[in-house]
């Protein structure tokens, strides 16, 4: 396990360079003067000798190499420049967005399993019964709308018509609601059918029908045997679904004016805050490569066939 581990890491370095070189150059090249844009933000007028004494103090005039090498050497150290907008240090300005989207995120994926599990277990369990033609087009309608749609309704109803929920911000413990139920909404509709797809796929199994044979009751079978298969692909949905949730759930984020790390991006692009669009991108890569990295670990906990030398 360690020796996968370890392999895995090394791989991921090539991966990790790519994507830092891509961000610079992508942000190097994108129009506004970085020195003039520092300056609006802290309320000085930029004349033109004062803008070339702060490209000068920011290495601006440094050739690209140079700059990139210097700005990856930062980030290696956890130094990924001062944002212009806030004028702190950018991993300070994400870590103080992070529990906000964590929370989010934490109450989303609980939700959603609450959902999802035993609506696919049903559906399977009654395939072409009335009920599971009930959870397929209630799935089919769930997957089908748009999350900003989602929130945008459920604003409407509960805080401008009922106005029993807060509409917008984190002051109070009901805000979090429903930013939670429309992420979970379209994960839930996602995995129940996901769910349903592989149970069925199971059902018919060698190893099922030995285990009736063998007079093992239907319940013993589904959750200690067809469960256990039956989540493997969803281990690797789960992960992409962590990996986008931690970055933030910008349009959701957004909507509710929740002060996630999603927001934050979303204002940084629009505020053309470079240094802290460049943090944003690297923590997004760093979570998915570390996320999938974790998922191909745990294949192994659901199915001891799968070999660590074979990458999970």
């Amino acid at each position: 396990m360690r020796k996968y581990i370890l392999k895995r890491l090394l791989q991921l370095i090539p991966v990790l360079l790519g994507i830092t070189f891509l961000t610079f150059t992508l942000t190097y090249f994108s129009p506004g003067d970085p020195a003039e844009l520092m300056l609006n933000a802290t309320g000085v007028t930029p004349s033109p000798q004062l803008v070339e004494q702060v490209r000068e103090g920011m290495g601006l005039n440094k050739p690209f190499l140079t700059r990139y090498c210097e700005w990856l050497t930062g980030v290696i150290h956890g130094d990924f420049g001062l944002s212009y907008q806030y004028s702190r240090p950018v991993s300070d300005v994400i870590i103080s967005r992070l529990p906000a989207t964590l929370k989010l995120a934490g109450t989303s994926m609980l939700l959603m399993m609450i959902i999802a599990l035993p609506l696919g277990i049903i559906s399977a369990l009654y395939r072409n019964k009335t009920l599971d033609y009930i959870i397929r087009i209630l799935s089919f309608i769930g997957i089908s709308m748009p999350s900003f749609w989602l929130g945008l309704l459920l604003m409407y109803i509960f805080s401008v018509k009922l106005k029993i929920l807060p509409i917008m911000g984190n002051s109070e413990w009901t805000s979090i609601l429903l930013p939670t139920v429309t992420l979970a909404m379209a994960m839930a509709s996602k995995y129940t059918r996901q769910l349903r797809a592989a149970i069925l796929e199971e059902i018919g199994q060698d190893y099922v029908i030995g285990a009736k044979a063998r007079g093992l009751n239907d319940r013993t079978i589904l959750f200690k045997h067809i469960l256990q298969k039956s989540l493997i692909p969803i281990v690797t949905l789960l992960g992409l679904s962590v990996g986008s949730l931690l970055g933030g759930a910008a349009i959701v984020e957004t909507i509710f004016v929740w002060p996630g790390v999603g927001k934050l991006a979303v204002e940084a692009i629009f505020n053309r805050d470079y240094p802290l669009v460049q943090g944003y991108v690297v923590w997004m890569a760093v979570i998915y490569v570390v996320v999938n990295m974790v998922v191909d670990i745990s294949y192994h906990l659901f199915d001891p066939r799968i070999h660590w030398e074979k990458g999970g």
